[in-house]
């Protein structure tokens, strides 16, 4: 039988500037259901890239005193250098400035000017260059855009425009029918009230940004970069700009985003798919942000944490851990070092470091084999709910359950005190304490996958993986070492 074949994506950031934790956090959790699905044998095509086109990628390389492309070239590398620190396993790294990707973009808008999707008119509206979008003046706050605290430019001038309000009525049936299912459900709710307020046919193109690629049909302007990154999606997986060439992968398509980025994604790209006759992605996911001091995290601010101070403070694990376990379903959440530094040191170190650390100190010079696990109903259970938070992009809850069974191990061993000259059941408790910690060993995978082979190595077990271990655990528990160190 065949693999079922799943594409997971980030959205692809700005290179103008290093990357910040929200990127961070998008990517990694993008990565942690990656390697879950690879655990479960799907073949998983992991996306992520960088949009280097724009006027805020112009600007940015102009104040640095360098060319684009050059200076889109070292933040490129960057980002890959950051995202190989933390583990980080994609299949592509795609970047607009590609030139398979140009020219799939190019053969775009000559098919959505041969079908008339595409007219040109006078635009006059507010445009925030920090979010590359269009606001209606709604969307500020005493003219400011509430993101990034800067003042939307007001733009009149000539431009070809997307028939977007040609398919309102295609896109609220999508999203109705949950033909693509919106995660949480609030955010789908919001669509779906936005929508039917009416769409707007979409300014797609730009006179006076250079930096950009040309319309093929009137060198004068270059595409509008939201519509060029969008198409990433297809060309980061070959695609190029054929209309009847599908993507394989694209039919089973999982995206992630920010909640800045989601009605974009929600309107603009399902309206780009549709003039296509491309189906929709199967999932958006759409996660909080991080905020400090109340304030969403931002690098035109300049409120924003170095993701690689992060893996100077906790490594490499430590940092997926603390980041994946912050966020919250759906919510914000706002962040310190003291806030990091207190899950490091409470959970990793006291908790589980602690439990792994103890049970092999009892375990040592044994071995323990084939003996009935006294609580498989209740590691099982927390098995299935983390599977589920995970299917369900609950990442912050499927931690939780990992720590149910790492609390329930620490109170059992504390209760019943296998170290006890009286204890007469200790080779019974220690391996159920070993079963337990090889549960956690394999749960951990995706979210600290340096650390879960560590304790599998400690445990001296040959088979890993849960889904066809059958309870005939065979522990040659080595000499242990600290998983974890505190940090002061």
């Amino acid at each position: 039988m065949a693999k079922e074949k799943i594409l997971i994506t980030t959205p692809i950031y700005y290179s103008n500037a290093d990357p910040h934790l929200g990127h961070t956090y998008t990517t990694l959790i993008a990565d942690i259901l990656t390697r879950y699905f690879r655990l479960l044998d799907k073949k998983v095509f992991f996306l992520t890239g960088l949009d280097e086109h724009g006027a805020k990628v112009q600007q940015a390389a102009q104040k640095a005193g360098k060319n684009p492309q050059d200076f889109c070239d070292e933040k490129a590398e960057i980002f890959q250098k950051t995202w190989r620190k933390f583990g980080f396993e994609y299949n592509n790294f795609i970047r607009t400035t590609q030139k398979p990707h140009i020219k799939a973009v190019s053969n775009f808008f000559s098919y959505l000017k041969e079908r008339n999707f595409v007219y040109k008119d006078f635009y006059k509206g507010y445009y925030c260059v920090g979010c590359e979008q269009f606001k209606n003046e709604s969307d500020l706050v005493n003219g400011l855009c509430p993101d990034h605290q800067t003042k939307a430019i007001w733009m009149e001038e000539e431009s070809y425009f997307f028939k977007l309000s040609e398919f309102q009525e295609d896109i609220l049936k999508i999203i109705e029918n949950s033909e693509m299912q919106i995660l949480p459900e609030s955010r789908r709710n919001e669509i779906l009230d936005f929508c039917k307020n009416g769409l707007k046919d979409i300014s797609v193109s730009r006179k006076n940004v250079k930096w950009g690629i040309p319309l093929p049909f009137d060198k004068e302007y270059t595409a509008y970069v939201w519509v060029d990154a969008f198409l990433n999606y297809l060309t980061g997986l070959g695609w190029d700009g054929n209309m009847k060439n599908i993507p394989e992968f694209w039919r089973n398509a999982i995206q992630f985003m920010g909640k800045d980025v989601f009605r974009v994604h929600a309107t603009i790209w399902l309206g780009l798919l549709k003039s296509l006759n491309f189906e929709p992605p199967k999932k958006f996911f759409v996660h909080g942000y991080f905020t400090v001091d109340g304030q969403k995290m931002s690098k035109t601010i300049g409120n924003v944490i170095n993701p690689l101070e992060l893996i100077e403070k906790f490594g490499t694990d430590g940092s997926r851990f603390v980041l994946a376990h912050t966020l919250y379903y759906g919510q914000d959440t706002d962040l310190s070092w003291k806030r990091l530094e207190a899950e490091y040191n409470d959970v990793l170190v006291k908790n589980l470091g602690n439990l792994v650390s103890r049970t092999l100190k009892l375990a040592e010079g044994n071995c323990f084999a084939a003996k009935n696990f006294e609580f498989s109903d209740f590691a099982n259970k927390a098995f299935k709910n983390y599977s589920e938070n995970l299917e369900n992009f609950k990442f912050s809850e499927a931690i939780d359950e990992i720590l149910r069974i790492v609390n329930f191990a620490n109170r059992y061993i504390d209760q019943e005190k296998p170290w006890a000259d009286s204890c007469s059941e200790k080779g019974q408790i220690v391996h159920n304490l070993l079963v337990f910690i090889y549960y956690i060993a394999f749960m951990l995978n995706p979210i600290m996958p340096e650390k879960s082979r560590e304790i599998f190595d400690q445990l001296g077990v040959k088979e890993k993986n849960l889904y066809r271990i059958k309870e005939k655990f065979v522990f040659k528990p080595l000499k242990k070492e600290n998983l974890f160190n505190k940090i002061n």
